[in-house]
């Protein structure tokens, strides 16, 4: 079994936020494969299904970020799940928004969901880091993570999480390497199938009825009245 962890706060006013992008990813997985109802366990929600023939269980810890390790800890244990077999979802300051790479251990950069984990579980599990972007300062980092993606991240944020729910089965699969490949080919589909802002511009507006010239206007007037006139006559020649 893989245990497939998306990180973030619980609440809705947490949802949007950039912090928020493990949950968001694992949200479209469980959608994408159709999932059961998410169910509370593990001081967690939590979804089992398959995916590319493999059993997996999606976690999104609700004990907030900084004590996702309890949640993560306490599921892992429960179905014997070794450190290998646990893919966590995340959010990268320091990758540009749109980008994914997976790496195994390693530092945790700051970051206090994997901070947590670690401590929980060890060190050695999957981490999907999704990219979000850097604010630029390091005292902006806070707000900009706990912040809703702007309205432009869409053009990039839902073709992502659709690439990444695509291609999950490669990570059930332990095919990290494919994984990255099908969401790079798909991410690059979705930019040419976009329009850029200049053509997005350029784009005729949607068909409107023309306008009639005042002369074609007047004669229309004056057929509409011709044709009443008729409709009169005919109906006094009907009358016994």
């Amino acid at each position: 079994m893989k245990l497939f962890v998306g990180l973030g706060n619980p609440g809705d006013k947490y949802a949007r936020h950039r912090h928020n992008i493990g949950f968001m990813a694992v949200d479209r997985i469980a959608e994408r494969h159709r999932f059961p109802p998410w169910r509370r366990r593990f001081q967690g929600e939590t979804a089992e299904g398959t995916i590319g023939g493999e059993r997996v269980l999606l976690l999104k810890p609700m004990t907030y970020m900084n004590e996702s390790g309890r949640a993560v800890g306490e599921a892992a244990r429960f179905f014997k799940i070794d450190l290998q077999d646990v893919v966590v979802f995340h959010d990268e300051l320091d990758l540009a928004p749109g980008r994914v790479k997976v790496k195994v251990g390693g530092g945790n950069a700051g970051h206090n969901g994997l901070r947590s984990i670690s401590a929980h579980l060890g060190n050695d599990f999957v981490r999907v880091r999704i990219g979000i972007g850097h604010p630029g300062s390091k005292d902006a980092v806070i707000p900009y993570v706990l912040h809703d993606f702007a309205k432009a991240d869409q053009e990039w944020l839902d073709p992502l999480l659709d690439a990444i729910a695509n291609a999950s089965g490669r990570l059930a699969s332990g095919d990290t390497q494919r994984f990255l490949t099908d969401v790079a080919r798909a991410m690059q589909e979705a930019t040419r199938e976009a329009p850029s802002p200049e053509e997005a511009k350029a784009k005729p507006p949607a068909t409107q009825p023309r306008p009639l010239h005042p002369a074609g206007e007047r004669m229309g007037k004056r057929q509409s009245a011709l044709a009443e006139n008729l409709k009169r006559w005919l109906a006094g020649r009907s009358k016994p």
